[in-house]
């Protein structure tokens, strides 16, 4: 059984020659080199005309040549759950190739009982992981690459903890490479969010000084920080649940990581009211050589 690239032709482009120039174009126009000790990113997951460039200076450190193995965590947008859930495919097609499950690494996770498994229809509505995949697939082109896909759910601190100690050990493994995704701040009244420090100036000026505090925190890489900044501002960031694993992950391992934002977008500038934006923000994880 296989997931169809069920966003392709709305979110992103279908046709494969053209969706790899447009990716290939993002990934020059970055002119970041390859990095052999990066070993995870923080990327958006929006509709590739709103957030593909800035994407692209997550994917564009991604060097191909030691990873076996791409664990994807996102967050579900659609579906409610408390834990952690698999696919029950084998593949996940994309445009450009299809990116095989890693089964093995999906025993291990079903034998630890922390995990449920996601139907089909479940799996096919989430674009989370889904607009990470066309990315990899260019960029992993002639390299053999198995996929890890976890959909992240609505955890607790306690649970984003559990799911970061049982992780780490792969985080350990160079042969691993993770895929966060997250958008930033949803702002607006169709969010329920209208956040606005005053003194910041004008609206999208107070949510960048929002956003970037909270790319601050997660440099810092305490988990800790992560949950109390949320707890006090609400920052309407999507992917809250896969980073806060991500960062206990960091926590729990024996490798040293170093988090660094390299892009900060916003969808549009919000002046009043009635507008509305979606943050987007890239990240590449290194490892101390």
């Amino acid at each position: 059984m296989a997931r169809e690239a069920s966003h392709a032709g709305s979110w992103y482009s279908d046709n494969a020659s053209e969706l790899a120039e447009e990716l290939d174009r993002w990934l020059m126009a970055c002119s970041l080199p390859k990095l052999s000790n990066a070993r995870a990113v923080i990327a958006p997951h929006a509709g590739y005309r709103y957030s593909g460039r800035c994407a692209a200076f997550a994917f564009a450190n991604i060097d191909p040549k030691n990873i076996s193995r791409v664990f994807l965590l996102g967050p579900s947008h659609h579906y409610f759950t408390r834990k952690c859930a698999l696919s029950k495919t084998l593949i996940y097609k994309t445009p450009l190739g299809d990116l095989p499950i890693d089964t093995e690494v999906y025993e291990e996770l079903r034998a630890t009982k922390k995990f449920e498994d996601m139907d089909l229809d479940v799996d096919e509505a989430e674009h989370s992981m889904e607009m990470h995949l066309p990315y990899l697939a260019r960029i992993f082109k002639g390299w053999p690459v198995k996929i890890v896909p976890i959909l992240v759910g609505a955890l607790t601190s306690e649970s984003e903890a559990v799911y970061g100690r049982l992780l780490a050990k792969y985080l350990d493994d160079s042969s691993n490479f993770f895929s966060v995704s997250s958008d930033f701040c949803h702002w607006g009244s169709r969010f329920n969010y209208t956040y606005h420090e005053k003194k910041r100036g004008a609206i999208y000026k107070s949510i960048e000084a929002l956003d970037q505090s909270g790319m601050s925190i997660i440099e810092s890489g305490n988990p800790e920080a992560f949950r109390d900044y949320l707890q006090e501002f609400d920052n309407t960031i999507c992917g809250r649940h896969p980073i806060g694993v991500f960062l206990h992950m960091q926590k729990n391992c024996s490798t040293t990581l170093q988090i660094k934002f390299l892009q900060y977008e916003q969808s549009s500038h919000c002046r009043s009211l009635r507008d509305s934006s979606v943050s987007y923000a890239s990240a590449v994880v290194t490892a101390e050589c």
